[in-house]
């Protein structure tokens, strides 16, 4: 793994409406201005309630999300791509054939799939959350100042 920060970096799902914007505000929170964070799904569906509700819980408004696919992305180009579902995973290879760009499969569970209680569902999406900032956080370490400076 490099000790640099990709410049831009696209997580992917199959709707853009839980995962993957949950993972857009953990990057997006993290690193504000040194990374370009981005979105998008195989379909679209409007962001999840309980998503943004989770999120919140953690300080992170999703609220104003916009779910798109990956036809509605103004700007194809990035150096990660992060598919966080199968589905997910075929259109983000599909996208890279043309271009040079790195791409992850972090399989990630679907918490919208869980039936019960409200708190049940909730803690499903919360047990997303919560893995995705510890895989995030993993993944994308801070640089270290380099003793000789520059940029």
């Amino acid at each position: 793994m490099s000790d640099r920060l990709p410049g831009s970096v696209l997580f992917c799902c199959t709707m853009n409406s839980v995962r993957s914007p949950m993972a857009e505000g953990i990057l997006k929170a993290l690193y504000p201005k040194q990374v370009f964070v981005d979105s998008a799904g195989v379909r679209k569906q409007p962001v999840d309630p309980l998503a943004v509700e989770v999120m919140d819980e953690i300080g992170l408004d999703i609220s104003k999300h916009r779910s798109k696919t990956f036809d509605d992305l103004e700007d194809s180009s990035f150096d990660l791509i992060i598919s966080l579902s199968p589905e997910a995973q075929h259109s983000a290879v599909d996208m890279t054939r043309t271009m040079a760009c790195d791409v992850e499969f972090w399989n990630t569970f679907d918490p919208t799939i869980v039936e019960g209680t409200r708190e049940q569902r909730l803690e499903a999406y919360r047990e997303v959350r919560d893995g995705l900032m510890k895989r995030i956080r993993a993944r994308f370490v801070r640089p270290t100042a380099s003793a000789g400076g520059g940029d």
